[in-house]
């Protein structure tokens, strides 16, 4: 196993023994398998001691991890009959966002989310998942699609913010982002957002207003990144760390602030490490919720979608 962050050293040291013992065992035919049991013990132990007590800037690091399943992965293993639309009919086809009408466990949903790559060409053509403004008109016209014919809209969110360029912010990326507040506020169909890596700032909020909001065990999802927090606060992203620790910006933290519904557990060392079993557990909640929300009333949905909102960060004296 090839380890990719510092914190997970003493599994690789452990992995290591393993794999000397049974090269020992191998070359002398002495029985070591009382010792190799020993050592995988421990390493699920440390396994489980490591994973369940990340600190903020760990979170960060996983739901960065290059090989985290992202949007159009999870559609491939847990939707049927996906049919991707694009273009905003506007401007042209934002790559950062994806999205499209499939079936999920019979039912027929639009769904969309960010997808940032998976290799330097994939990530320069889909500009990293960070979404220009007909990126979230897109969103915001296939979001208008499914409210016109009754169908519930999912978003998976993904990205370390809009994309902050000059040509963006000439073409209205800040009322892009605003409009999809509004209308995914009012919208007369049952929505739900997961996010499953990265949640930053207005990219990420732009498409994650949502009857149900939901985080991965291991995402992030907060106002600005750490480095661009530490940046601003201490003129360097060498606070990075303590910038992170600083903004809650974990799901444990969301879910204790009342910002998301639940938290989604993702299978052990995170969920690039079984992504069917993350899809699996994605697919149950989803379903599960779409039969509940598709019971209500859409006075009802609207109205408790707005409350849910308004109620965050009013303090009660």
């Amino acid at each position: 196993m090839e380890t990719t962050f510092d914190f997970e050293k003493p599994i690789a040291d452990l992995l290591m023994q393993i794999e000397k013992v049974n090269q020992v065992a191998e070359k002398t035919k002495v029985d070591m398998s009382a010792t190799i049991t020993e050592l995988q013990g421990k390493l699920e132990e440390t396994r489980k001691e490591i994973y369940s007590n990340l600190n903020g800037w760990q979170k960060v690091q996983m739901a960065r991890h290059a090989d985290r399943p992202q949007t159009l992965d999870y559609i491939q293993m847990i939707c049927e009959d996906f049919v991707e639309l694009h273009g905003d009919r506007n401007v042209r086809d934002d790559k950062a966002i994806v999205g499209g009408l499939a079936k999920l466990g019979g039912h027929s949903v639009m769904i969309i989310g960010h997808q940032k790559g998976k290799n330097t060409k994939e990530r320069q053509f889909r500009n990293f998942g960070m979404a220009n403004p007909e990126g979230y008109r897109k969103a915001l016209r296939l979001m208008r699609m499914a409210e016109k014919f009754g169908k519930p809209v999912i978003t998976f969110v993904d990205t370390m913010g809009a994309y902050p360029g000059i040509e963006a912010e000439e073409r209205g990326q800040a009322e892009a982002i605003a409009r999809n507040l509004l209308e995914m506020s009012v919208l007369k169909v049952p929505v739900i957002c997961i996010i499953i890596g990265e949640g930053a700032s207005g990219g990420a909020i732009g498409i994650g207003i949502g009857d149900k909001v939901y985080m991965l065990e291991h995402s992030w999802y907060s106002v600005i990144s750490p480095e661009s927090c530490s940046s601003i606060l201490w003129r360097s992203w060498d606070y990075k760390e303590k910038a992170a620790e600083c903004l809650k910006l974990t799901a444990e933290n969301m879910y204790s602030n009342g910002l998301i519904d639940g938290i989604l557990p993702e299978p052990l060392g995170g969920a690039h490490q079984d992504p069917e079993q993350m899809a699996n557990t994605i697919k149950e909640q989803l379903i599960k919720d779409i039969v509940e929300l598709n019971d209500r009333q859409i006075d009802t949905l609207v109205n408790d979608r707005i409350e849910k909102f308004c109620s965050m960060g009013v303090v009660v004296e």
